[in-house]
């Protein structure tokens, strides 16, 4: 995993995503966005991955839906098999548990950031339809 990769699981158990109902679905992707905007500021990359498998031909290992945000540094490797690579196979970075918990307080803070300014735009946004 790249630095900063971050899972969006659901609350509830639901093995894949059209087992999800539909306000489930949209609670999920309703942090997409926000969760995106923190990893990016937070890693310093433009770039990122947003991946939900369903099922076991579609790569999917843990029977339960959950979508990665992983960012993509600039210095990802050249490799041949480039299908390999995509999701970030034999791209591991370790973290040790000081750096992981400096990393979320990072992420926490810069979230935090993001919906404050989400909620204002909203407000505002409904101010304006007065």
């Amino acid at each position: 995993m790249t630095r900063g990769h971050v899972l969006v699981i659901s609350r509830r158990h639901a093995e894949k995503l059209g087992d999800l109902r539909d306000a489930e679905g949209g609670a999920l992707g309703s942090w997409l966005p926000a969760l995106s905007r923190a990893v990016c500021k937070v890693t310093g990359v433009s770039d990122w991955n947003t991946v939900q498998n369903n099922g076991i031909r579609a790569a999917q290992v843990v029977p339960h839906v959950h979508f990665h945000i992983i960012p993509r540094p600039e210095t990802v490797p050249s490799l041949q098999a480039r299908s390999w690579t995509m999701f970030g196979k034999g791209q591991r970075e370790d973290l040790d548990d000081d750096e992981g918990a400096k990393l979320a307080g990072e992420m926490r803070e810069v979230l935090r950031m993001e919906l404050g300014r989400a909620g204002e735009a909203e407000e505002e946004a409904g101010k304006a339809k007065l």
